[in-house]
């Protein structure tokens, strides 16, 4: 037997690419987590997601409007979800969800979302052609 979880918004969309869970070291005194680490965690999904992409190296070269909607608590599994959503000569644009599963609850929430775009790079650091 399956338990459907309850959601506030949509079901997730993309492919999930990062999971993890929000401990006190990432938190302000009032236990909501910083959204510093927020962003490193979708920098880090659409790093591993181009990185396939692009059958290689690749770096973040703009994020797009990142809005947090709601908070991370300590204790929250943060699931990171992405989405390809443009490939260029040398460039991936990337959609990227995070959404919070609460701590002894059977609840997601969306906390956040950008568009990441992230450049392919040959050995010597340069911009190079998507392999994909």
């Amino acid at each position: 037997m399956t338990m459907q979880e309850p959601m506030t918004e949509q079901q997730p969309t993309g492919e999930l690419t990062l999971r993890t869970l929000a401990m006190p070291s990432d938190a302000n005194p009032a236990g909501d987590i910083f959204g510093g680490w927020v962003m490193a965690q979708m920098d880090l999904a659409a790093g591993i997601r181009a990185n396939e992409a692009a059958s290689g190296r690749t770096a973040t070269v703009a994020v797009k409007e990142i809005t947090f909607k709601r908070p991370v608590k300590v204790g929250d599994t943060l699931c990171v979800y992405t989405t390809v959503t443009k490939i260029g000569r040398t460039s991936i644009t990337l959609y990227v969800e995070c959404w919070a599963r609460r701590q002894y609850m059977d609840l997601r929430e969306k906390v956040t979302d950008a568009s990441f775009v992230m450049v392919a790079l040959d050995a010597e650091g340069q911009p190079r052609p998507v392999e994909g």
